[in-house]
């Protein structure tokens, strides 16, 4: 059925008497359609991609695109007087993820299904997902952010487990969301969630709930605040209902397929994706002894299924579980646990690649890197850092495990559907292929003299950039100046990625300007992120920014020169809007800290600039577009690194020795700022950064601060500037996740 059969079907009327709502839904109905006639389980292997968050963001215009009938659709809608763009707006954006984790999950699902594998994603169906972002008083709150509606992307099916934890058993419903892929086939996200959810537990207008009432608790929240034992326990039974979920369904589509247990390896390959559902090891061992086979055998055929991608230098992240939370709610898999750890104090003797520790903690990576056949790395240097320091006992053992697989984005996302105009810009230089074929934007290098198409680039950032103004006064009631420039920083809020760095360079500039120093071009400061809950000082550094925009937009000696901008309530249909907007991107985490970033390819990808250090994949990027497109600062990694093993860096030195560095960190804590500001939330920042710094934002301040001033002053060359857009551009196509797709498939999975 056509769209207007199924709205006359729907509704009794024609396309131009329905409303804005009523024709979502009926294109809603018919993109599921079209979708579900390209459903396939083809091939002999079949990828199973286990994540505790897919970040999937908005799908209509995705999947139009997918399908090959965007633009068609939009003609049809704008013929009877309609805009798709306005119906866009109405779709609710899912809450099922958090940062570039879930993110990249969602890319790789599309790569997926538009390389034509035969692939699908296994999560978790969460009723609120992370939290609805909400400043009062320059502070973050947090809400609860229902997405879901009578008729969504969801299609529940009749698919249903029940999940068995210390004590008591809830039932498992399977949802299914179709993954479309770009002129290929259709694959499914599979969520489970639990029949007995009561979105009414929680409290209030905040995300408080009652966390021992699994049956009514268990899917309502990512990441359940775990500052306390019931919130780690709840995190538990949330990972094993995913993973026992999972491993059921994976067990059964092979034996639907007519294919034995014993040969499960050559018919499926699951890839945990972080530590979150590393207990899909243990499940499936027991869940393979349960139907007969032994341990031995069974331990074996998991080892030969199960692979690993590694998402953190960061020791803390690596999850760590007590071994009493894992007898409470999981007691059936302790005795797997006992014995797969055994089985490694048996072979070696070094207690750090022991599976249980002298705490009695239960380490999740290990088990993954023990009994799974590849650990992967997500950006070059990452890779290198596992092998040679963080991970360095486990590569001594199983060099052969260990692979780098650098990350990617969809291009069909990130740049067709985000940024039309630019584009349409590419297609009419280069051809279509590009779209199927990122590396074919390498062909734009030879533009890179031509004064017409550079300066139509920058026409096009211009239009980007006024969609932005027009967009955030619209939504969240902020002016920018369209003309200033956009300096953009967006990702999760961690002290890793020193959103704390670029606050104080942003008061650097406040006392530049007050005392006469003024740029030529104004500079909008953009910043984008949600702090976790119980991360104390992360949400301090989230009032410092506000206190901060509060502060110049009230000063009619600095705000005609500086803004700063938190927008609130950060996801991915905002940074649809921010990442064509960028001038420059700020990627300037504390280099051997990010893993790779997936931000950096997307603002890359839409001509924006890197401000960055030697980190994640900013290397890689680096590497292909060279020194003069890149603004490169702050110490390498191996500095880095020595200094976390001397214990050598003492911030205080910092401060005491730069009154330039003094005069911006005392400004945390001085009168101004404390009239806007809580005094305990700002003391307790000043005292963090001059006590411990953990990840020494004072280290590259004064590095940073230099190179900032750099781009600024290049960017007054308009050609010059065109010509390092054009260069990012180009040079983006080695960080489609359909490449990184590919490499997974003929490395790590050989569907």
């Amino acid at each position: 059925m056509n769209l207007a059969e199924i709205v006359t079907a729907r509704y009794g009327k024609s396309i131009r008497d329905c409303t804005n709502q009523e024709l979502y839904y009926a294109l809603l109905e018919m993109t599921k359609r079209m979708a579900g006639e390209k459903v396939s389980n083809q091939g002999k292997r079949k990828l199973y991609y286990i994540s505790a968050e897919f970040l999937i963001g908005k799908l209509l215009s995705n999947n139009l695109i997918n399908l090959g009938i965007y633009d068609d659709v939009e003609k049809l809608l704008s013929e009877n007087g309609k805009q798709l763009s306005e119906i866009e707006t109405i779709e609710p954006e899912p809450s099922l993820g958090n940062g570039g984790l879930g993110r990249l999950a969602a890319c790789f699902l599309d790569s997926i299904a538009t390389l034509g594998l035969n692939g699908d994603g296994i999560g978790l169906n969460y009723h609120y997902g992370l939290f609805k972002q909400v400043f009062r008083d320059n502070l973050q709150q947090e809400t609860p952010n229902p997405w879901m509606e009578k008729e969504s992307w969801l299609t529940k099916t009749d698919t249903v487990y029940p999940i068995s934890f210390g004590g008591f058993t809830l039932n498992s419903r399977m949802y299914d969301i179709d993954v479309t892929g770009y002129g290929n086939r259709t694959t499914k996200l599979h969520l489970f969630d639990v029949e007995t959810i009561d979105e009414s537990i929680v409290e209030g207008e905040g995300i408080d709930f009652d966390k021992e009432d699994l049956a009514k608790n268990l899917t309502l929240f990512l990441y359940p605040d775990d500052s306390d034992e019931k919130g780690q326990i709840l995190r538990i039974y949330q990972q094993y209902f995913m993973v026992s979920s999972g491993a059921r369904l994976i067990l059964d589509e092979v034996l639907q397929r007519g294919h034995s247990l014993h040969e499960l390896y050559r018919y499926a390959t699951i890839q945990i994706n972080d530590t979150h559902p590393t207990m899909v090891i243990p499940e499936l061992i027991r869940l393979l002894m349960e139907r007969g086979i032994l341990m031995d055998e069974a331990i074996d055929i998991v080892s030969k299924t199960c692979a690993y991608t590694n998402h953190t230098i960061l020791a803390e992240a690596l999850e760590k579980w007590p071994v009493r939370y894992l007898k409470k709610a999981v007691p059936q898999l302790m005795p797997i646990i006992y014995e797969l750890n055994n089985r490694v104090m048996k072979r070696y003797r070094d207690e750090s690649v022991y599976i249980i520790d002298d705490e009695n903690r239960v380490h999740m990576a290990h088990i993954d890197i023990h009994y799974g056949y590849s650990v992967n790395g997500v950006a070059y240097l990452h890779t290198e850092i596992l092998k040679n320091s963080e991970l360095h006992n486990f590569y001594r053992i199983y060099p052969e495990k260990f692979n780098n697989k650098t990350n990617g984005i969809t291009f069909r996302r990130w740049l067709l559907h985000c940024n039309p105009r630019l584009a349409s810009l590419i297609e009419e230089l280069i051809g279509p292929g590009f779209k199927k074929d990122a590396m074919e934007l390498e062909k734009l290098a030879a533009y890179a003299d031509n004064d017409m198409v550079l300066n139509r680039l920058l026409g096009v950032k211009i239009a980007c950039k006024e969609e932005l103004k027009d967009y955030l006064e619209r939504t969240q009631g902020i002016a920018l100046n369209g003309d200033s420039i956009f300096d953009i920083q967006i990702k999760r809020l961690h002290e890793y990625k020193r959103q704390q760095m670029n606050a104080l360079y942003v008061i650097h500039k406040y006392f530049e300007i007050k005392s006469g120093v003024k740029p030529s071009t104004p500079i909008t400061v953009i910043f984008g992120a949600k702090a976790a809950p119980a991360y104390v000082i992360a949400k301090d550094i989230i009032h410092l920014i506000l206190c901060l925009q509060q502060l110049i937009d009230q000063d009619p000696d600095v705000s005609p020169y500086l803004k700063v901008v938190m927008v609130e309530n950060y996801n991915v249909t905002l940074a649809e809007k921010l990442i064509p907007a960028a001038d420059i991107h700020e990627q300037i985490s504390l280099a051997s800290k990010e893993a790779s970033g997936t931000s950096n390819m997307k603002f890359m990808l839409n001509g924006a600039v890197a401000l960055g250090t030697m980190d994640g994949a900013n290397v890689e990027i680096a590497d292909l577009v060279g020194q003069d497109n890149i603004y490169i600062f702050g110490e390498s990694s191996d500095d880095v690194i020595q200094h976390y093993e001397k214990a050598d860096y003492v911030s205080k030195d910092f401060y005491e020795n730069d009154p330039q560095i003094r005069r911006a960190v005392d400004f945390i804590v001085s009168d101004t700022l404390l009239t806007l500001g809580q005094e305990e939330c700002l003391r307790r920042l000043y005292k963090e950064l001059l006590s411990k710094d953990w990840f020494m934002t004072l280290l590259d301040l004064k590095s940073y601060i230099e190179e900032k001033e750099k781009a600024l002053k290049e960017y007054e060359n308009r050609r010059e500037w065109a010509k390092k857009m054009l260069a990012n551009i180009s040079k983006a196509g080695f960080f489609s996740s359909d490449r990184t797709i590919a490499q997974y498939n003929s490395e790590v999975w050989k569907l």
